[in-house]
């Protein structure tokens, strides 16, 4: 057998692993309320760091002035709670616009 092959199936075991370990330990490991808390916070930081890159860079680089006008329309518009095709097409439209009028 290659290393490819026991690499795969070590982290598949180990995924099976890791998902089993919630229904089983359910009810029996208390976590208590700040680790929670601290957890979802996590989730947040790390999925706003994500978009945030993925909004903004491309190539390793900065993706212009164009593409930071858009989202920050569309978080603008996010904020003051318009459906989601407004949010979509208010970015899309602002950084066409300002594409066609020369902003990088």
């Amino acid at each position: 057998m290659s290393a490819g092959v026991v690499v795969i199936l070590v982290l598949a075991v180990g995924t099976y692993a890791l998902r089993l370990v919630g229904p089983v330990l359910h009810g029996r490991v208390a976590i208590p309320e700040r680790v929670t808390e601290l957890a979802s916070a996590g989730a947040v930081v790390l999925l706003v760091a994500l978009a945030g890159t993925g909004a903004l860079t491309e190539g390793g680089g900065f993706a212009g002035g164009a593409r930071l006008g858009g989202v920050a329309v569309g978080v603008l518009l996010a904020w003051f709670r318009a459906p989601f095709v407004v949010v979509v097409l208010g970015a899309v439209g602002v950084t066409a616009l300002s594409r066609a009028v020369g902003v990088a």
